[in-house]
C-alpha cells in the first residue's frame, strides 16, 4: 500500500474481523472475509453487510440544480419528489457513458448523487463544468460512511435497529432516521440484487453502526462477494460492461434513457444509434464447464469472433459458471450458442437475457 492511499471511516473494523484488504480506486478496501462464495450466499439467505464508503456522495443544490441535472443525466431527474432516488447515467458528447448513478431528490432544489469509487474526481469536474454560478456543490464523501445492508433479513434488521417499521419504503426511496442513536439516512438501494438499505452516517458514528450490525447477525462482506453479486444481477460494473465509449443502447440501459425530456448532452447520437442500432449488444452468458469467462475473452460462432467477455464469475447462486459480455448482432439473441476462448481453448456457452443469469438452480 502507498502512503497516498485512502481509508474509509471503518478500516480498523475490517482489519480487527481478519479481511484481507486490497487496493480499489485508490482505496484500502476489503475484497473478502471468510470467502467470496460464503459471503455471496449469506447475501442471497440472510444479510451481508458491505463497506461502500468509498463511493462518493455529492450534494448539488441551488435554484438551478434541477435543470442541470436534467441537461447532464438521462434519467428525468423532474420526475422525481423529494424523498425518491433513480438510476441514471451520465452521458458525453460521443452518447458515450461518464458514469453510472444514483440521484436522491432532498428538496426541490437539492439533490445527492451517488457516484462510482473511481470516478468521483471526474464526475464532480464534469458537473462543474457544466454548471452556472447558483448552483453549489458539497462533496462529503470524506466526513461520511456508507454501509450496504443486504439481503431477505435486511429490512427487518435495519427495522430493528432504527427503531421504526421500514416495510413500507418503497425501492429507490429514502428516509431519515437514527441506528444505534446516531442519525443516519435509510435508502432502499441496493447492487446486488436482493432487497435491503444503503446507510449513510457520519463518519465519527460509522464504527459504532457497523459493529452494532455485525453484532445483530450481519455478514461482513467484502469487494469480492459485492462483484459476484452484481454479475448474478446482471448490473454493469464501470469499466467492464460500461465506459466513456459505451452507448445506453450497446449496454441495454435504454430504460434509464428519457428521450423525451428536456434536450441532454449526447441526445441526439444515442437516438440516431437508437434509431439504427448499435450493431452489438451486452447479453448474459451461461457455462456448464466450470471455468470462469474472464474480461477479454473473446467469442466465436465457428471461426467468426462475434463478441467479447466483460465480466464472469463462477456463480455462487446457481453453481455454474456465468457472465457477461458483448455480442455482435444477429448472434446475441437468447439461446444463441457460443464459444468461449480460454487459453486456446474453447467452451461452449448460451446466450441469455442478464435478467436470467440468477435463475436457481
Amino acid at each position: 500500500m502507498t502512503e497516498e492511499m485512502r481509508r474509509t471511516p471503518l478500516y480498523d473494523s475490517h482489519k480487527a474481523l481478519g479481511a484481507r484488504i486490497v487496493p480499489f480506486a485508490g482505496w484500502e478496501m476489503p475484497v473478502s472475509y471468510a470467502g467470496i462464495l460464503e459471503e455471496a450466499r449469506a447475501v442471497r439467505t440472510a444479510v451481508g453487510l458491505f463497506d461502500i464508503s468509498h463511493m462518493g456522495r455529492l450534494i448539488v443544490q441551488g435554484g438551478s440544480a434541477l435543470d442541470l441535472l436534467q441537461r447532464t443525466t438521462t434519467n428525468d431527474v423532474a420526475s422525481l419528489s423529494p424523498g425518491q432516488a433513480q438510476y441514471s447515467l451520465i452521458p458525453n458528447p460521443q452518447g458515450g457513458i461518464v458514469d453510472d448513478i444514483i440521484v436522491y431528490r432532498n428538496a426541490a432544489d437539492s439533490f445527492t448523487i451517488v457516484l462510482n469509487a473511481s470516478n468521483t474526481a471526474k464526475d464532480i469536474a464534469w458537473f462543474k463544468a457544466h454548471a452556472p454560478a447558483s448552483v453549489t456543490f458539497t462533496d462529503f464523501t470524506e466526513s461520511t460512511a456508507m454501509i450496504a445492508v443486504q439481503g431477505p433479513s435486511a429490512p427487518r434488521l435495519v427495522s430493528q435497529l432504527a427503531g421504526q417499521d421500514l416495510s413500507g419504503v418503497p425501492r429507490f426511496s429514502f428516509v431519515e432516521g437514527r441506528i444505534g442513536g446516531a442519525r443516519a439516512g435509510l435508502c432502499r438501494t441496493g447492487y446486488t440484487g436482493e432487497d435491503g438499505f444503503e446507510v449513510i452516517v457520519d463518519a465519527p458514528d460509522a464504527r459504532t453502526v457497523w459493529e452494532l450490525l455485525v453484532r445483530e447477525g450481519g455478514i461482513p462482506c467484502g469487494l469480492g462477494a459485492r462483484d459476484a453479486l452484481r454479475i448474478e444481477a446482471g448490473y454493469p460494473l464501470y469499466g467492464h460492461e460500461i465506459d466513456d465509449t459505451t452507448t445506453p443502447v450497446e449496454a441495454a440501459l435504454m430504460w434509464v434513457v428519457k428521450l423525451d425530456k428536456v434536450d441532454f448532452v449526447g441526445r441526439d447520437v444515442i437516438a440516431k444509434t437508437k434509431a439504427e442500432g448499435a450493431g452489438r449488444k451486452l447479453v448474459g452468458l451461461t457455462l456448464q464447464e466450470r471455468i470462469i469467462p474472464r474480461q477479454g475473452y473473446t467469442l466465436y460462432r465457428g471461426s467468426e469472433a462475434v463478441g467479447t467477455v466483460t465480466s464472469g464469475i463462477f456463480s455462487p447462486s446457481t453453481g455454474h459458471s456465468i457472465g457477461m459480455a458483448y455480442v455482435a448482432d444477429p448472434h446475441n439473441k437468447p439461446g444463441t450458442s457460443v464459444e468461449v476462448e480460454i487459453r486456446a481453448n474453447r467452451y461452449p456457452a448460451t446466450v441469455v437475457p442478464k435478467k436470467d443469469l440468477l435463475a436457481r438452480a
